[in-house]
């Protein structure tokens, strides 16, 4: 999962994940990074737009689909299993477009809710292996 790094709401989203991914299936790099610069570019999207939060589904494998916005962070709660995964799995009826808006309003309102830091946040040692930069 590329995220804004510097972002209140996205840190606090990243640790969700960390906290409840027992499986460890879901890594994540900054988009502010050279790992960002270099994949997103190359899949013809920009990690300059740190409104976004992208995934790579099936990543290296000829399955390999990028997903943004509402769709990156509901394939990303399929990834926990459970409760989780139930309910965005019930959240992908709802039509992108759609999901989309709701999502545009909160990335343009974050930074005054949930802060906004000049660095990213480091991870905890035990958490350290998932980020990929």
């Amino acid at each position: 999962m590329f995220y804004d790094g510097t972002c209140g709401l996205c840190n606090r989203f990243v640790q969700f994940v960390l906290q409840r991914d027992h499986a460890g299936r879901v890594r994540f790099a900054p988009l502010q990074g050279e790992l960002a610069r270099r994949t997103l570019t190359s899949r013809g999207r920009d990690p300059r737009d740190l409104d976004t939060v992208y995934v790579i589904a099936d990543w290296g494998t000829p399955r390999e689909r990028v997903l943004d916005r509402s769709r990156a962070v509901l394939h990303t709660l399929t990834q926990l299993g459970g409760t989780w995964s139930l309910l965005a799995r019930a959240a992908w009826w709802v039509p992108p477009p759609l999901a989309n808006v709701i999502y545009r309003l909160v990335a343009r309102t974050r930074y005054r809710i949930f802060g906004q830091s000049d660095v990213c946040v480091l991870p905890k040692p035990e958490w350290r292996a998932r980020f990929l930069e």
